[in-house]
């Protein structure tokens, strides 16, 4: 069995992937990711899961490359990682009471064939109505920051999730399902 390199240096996405039972290892991509390229949303996901993929395929000869890039898109706007505690306040405004999309693009590379496969998928996020009160003391617990829109649906914003159409592990940073049916095309079987 090859390899596989998981190009992230996302928790998250680490969690997710040992959810399949896999060895791999972690080695975060250098790519810095811009959400201001003129790409519609879902082009652009699998284009920052590809580069990211990219930044890290030249250190393994021999390897089966993970990538992912994930951002809310909402009303024509794309939401990323808050870099302060203001704007995670800002991102909870827009989101509150309101349905969202979370994109998350997805690249899978064998290095040593070139066989590459760039995935996007998509879940819709129904935010209930929250207070100001309640939008400042999740911003206050931290969570916020490091999270795409600025809350993280497998932690305390759980609380603020009517429903959601789609597959969870997207919301949080990697679609499992697509991701071990991508997969397959690169003889990796979960089961």
């Amino acid at each position: 069995m090859k390899k596989i390199i998981l190009a992230s240096a996302s928790p998250r996405r680490k969690e997710i992937l040992e959810i399949t039972g896999l060895k791999f290892s972690v080695c975060e991509s250098e790519y810095a990711e811009d959400l201001a390229l003129p790409l519609k949303p879902h082009k652009l996901a699998r284009f920052l899961s590809l580069k990211k993929a990219e930044a890290v395929a030249h250190l393994y000869r021999d390897a089966i490359i993970i990538a992912a890039d994930t951002f809310i898109y909402f009303k024509d706007r794309l939401l990323g990682k808050p870099q302060s505690g203001e704007e995670a306040e800002k991102m909870l405004r827009i989101l509150n009471g309101k349905v969202h999309s979370v994109i998350t693009g997805f690249t899978v590379m064998d290095t040593a064939s070139d066989q590459i496969v760039s995935r996007s998928e998509v879940t819709k996020v129904y935010f209930k109505k929250l207070t100001g009160e309640e939008i400042s003391a999740y911003v206050r617990s931290g969570e916020p920051l490091d999270k795409a829109g600025a809350y993280a649906i497998q932690g305390l914003g759980a609380v603020f999730i009517e429903k959601i159409d789609g597959d969870f592990f997207n919301v949080v940073g990697l679609p499992l399902c697509a991701l071990t049916e991508s997969l397959k095309k690169f003889g990796v079987h979960v089961l």
